[in-house]
């Protein structure tokens, strides 16, 4: 696993620790989850295109099958 160090202004640092604090994690813990969920937002991204272009098109699919 590697380490990163990041530059944050006071009020963000406050507010994310606060978060934190809140639901009961670590600021470490805390940030890694939102850089989960924005590595993850691509694919789920994908499937909602894909999802609604398959029920746009899905009468067409049924007479071209």
């Amino acid at each position: 696993m590697n380490t990163i160090t990041i530059k944050i202004p006071d009020e963000r640092l406050l507010k994310l620790q606060k978060t934190a604090n809140n639901l009961g994690l670590s600021i470490e813990e805390l940030v890694l989850m939102g850089v989960e969920e924005i590595l993850n937002k691509p694919n789920a991204s994908f499937k909602g295109a894909m999802d609604y272009v398959l029920n746009k098109n899905a009468e067409l699919y049924k007479r071209l099958a």
